[in-house]
């Protein structure tokens, strides 16, 4: 099988560790490409001269079998914007602390690469937004896995958002920015500013204000139906345009809009893995501080 390997940023003295969790590729009948990014980190520690390189531009869809992305869950977004509309299935090799999408520790690389080889996983489609409007956004990957954001630039004050449900209006939120979220990103930026958690299969988009003005303002979702229309109103110039981890500045009477991708991401769900358990080791749900049990009743 070949694979397309990517690996943006990682902590220092982490490229031997990347050299030796490729070692196994070969072993297992598997051909490694590497990103440009990936193949820069690599070379100061030895990596082979005649490790294949990405070439610049769209993936061909029928070149590789998966796309592995090597450190946290922001390497995994990048290597989602990178893959494109390409389709080919993505599966996170944790390098980071978190993991959350990048689920694979570093110890079960090859127990993962043979389970590939195998046929031992499921492919889950996740829902992914794509964002149109500001000129800025031209020439950029237009997609995002965990949400579409606009906020203010820096220091700036306040901005606001007008939102509207295709035509319909819904709400202006003065805040420090707004955010429109998949359910694969209810567990990052939203979350973090408020926003409920979704299960990953279900069809709906979530919008949450950042720092809102109005305490009685509170998250909202909404059928991913929608088409959701922003624009936005600042005092400064420039405001921010996020999707996912890439950001562009945008003029600050923007307007965005933002709708369910047409297609979606294909992640690789090996076994014993779902977005559950994830929940339970990764947000500690049902852990009890108090005696460190895990819930399901223990204890009770």
């Amino acid at each position: 099988m070949r694979l397309a390997v990517n690996g943006r940023t990682m902590e220092a003295g982490m490229e031997p560790v990347v050299h030796d969790i490729l070692r196994p590729v070969a072993a297992h009948r598997h051909q490694a490409v590497a990103t440009p990014a990936l193949a820069a980190r690599l070379q100061p520690c030895g990596q082979p001269s005649d490790l294949p390189v990405l070439p610049p531009g769209p993936l061909d869809p029928t070149a590789f079998h998966f796309f592995l992305a090597l450190g946290g869950d922001g390497t995994f977004l990048d290597t989602v914007a990178r893959s494109g509309h390409s389709g080919i299935p993505v599966l996170g090799i944790n390098l980071g602390r978190l993991g959350f999408l990048s689920t694979v520790r570093i110890e079960e690389v090859d127990q993962a690469l043979e389970a590939l080889g195998q046929g031992r996983f499921t492919i889950r489609t996740r829902g992914m937004l794509q964002a149109s409007g500001p000129p800025e956004l031209s020439g950029i990957h237009d997609h995002a896995l965990n949400e579409v954001s606009v906020t203010k630039l820096d220091s700036a004050s306040m901005i606001a958002v007008e939102v509207f449900l295709g035509d319909e209006y819904l709400n202006t939120y003065w805040a420090d920015g707004l955010i429109v979220s998949t359910p694969t990103g209810s567990t990052a930026y939203s979350m973090s500013c408020g926003g409920p958690i979704m299960h990953p299969a279900t069809a709906a988009m979530v919008i949450t204000p950042i720092n809102a003005h109005n305490l009685n303002v509170r998250p909202f979702v909404v059928p991913d139906h929608h088409t959701i229309h922003l624009r936005v109103d600042g005092r400064a110039d420039r405001c921010l345009l996020n999707l996912d981890s890439r950001g562009v500045s945008i003029g600050s009477h923007a307007s965005v809009s933002v709708r369910k991708a047409p297609t979606g991401l294909r992640l690789v769900q090996l076994e014993g893995q779902d977005f559950l358990h994830t929940l339970r080791t990764k947000l500690n749900w049902g852990l009890d501080l108090r005696s460190g049990l895990s819930g399901r009743g223990e204890g009770a």
